[in-house]
């Protein structure tokens, strides 16, 4: 069978010797640090994809991530690890320390995190699971995430994200709410992680 294959690829290249080789085509692939950062845009392409974004200064957090949690109807969250205490809400706060079962992460309103950082052309956040984001299984269990991103977090382009991700960590790439489309194309949320996103955009 080998050596059939050999003879015809030979005979295809001998067919094909005198004619010209194609050229190349040019590529203009958009590179890291080839754009500007907008956060308006961040703030657009998250509400396209059907979650909330709010927008407060660094010494609001708090006060805010309490605000959505209070129209959310959410009193009991968790928070992982090196989550900043300045902005810890008014609510019931869980600590995943010793590790919480996955029926324990099933039954609580919702996940409040970092990010490592957050694209502006997708409105993808970016978590890589360190200080202040936890484990994968926080924000997948859970029904409803807030996610506190600060501005300088945020880039512009995928090639930008990439570059500032320490590819050697594990990766979460959140565009919006989970959500899947059955056999007839009906719109599912919450399937594969939090039915409802809430964003809060620091700066």
């Amino acid at each position: 069978m080998t050596g059939a294959r050999d003879e015809i690829l030979a005979r295809v290249r001998q067919a094909l010797a005198d004619r010209p080789q194609p050229a190349s085509p040019a590529r203009a692939y958009r590179t890291s640090g080839s754009a500007e950062v907008d956060l308006g845009l961040f703030a657009a392409r998250v509400r396209e994809y059907g979650a909330n974004v709010i927008q407060t200064g660094p010494g609001d957090v708090a006060a805010q991530v309490t605000a959505a949690l209070r129209h959310r109807g959410a009193c009991r969250l968790v928070v992982p690890a090196g989550f900043p205490v300045d902005w810890e809400p008014e609510a019931d706060l869980l600590r995943d320390d010793p590790r919480l079962t996955t029926g324990e992460l099933d039954v609580v309103d919702g996940v409040i995190t970092g990010c490592a950082v957050a694209i502006a052309e997708t409105g993808t956040v970016v978590l890589d699971h360190g200080a202040g984001q936890g484990r994968r299984a926080l924000t997948l269990v859970p029904d409803y995430h807030l996610v506190i991103v600060r501005a300088q977090q945020v880039v512009a382009l995928v090639p930008d994200g990439i570059a500032a991700l320490d590819p050697a960590r594990p990766q979460t790439w959140i565009s919006g709410p989970s959500a899947t489309s059955d056999i007839e194309l009906r719109r599912v949320e919450g399937v594969h992680g939090p039915r409802t996103l809430d964003v809060l955009l620091v700066g």
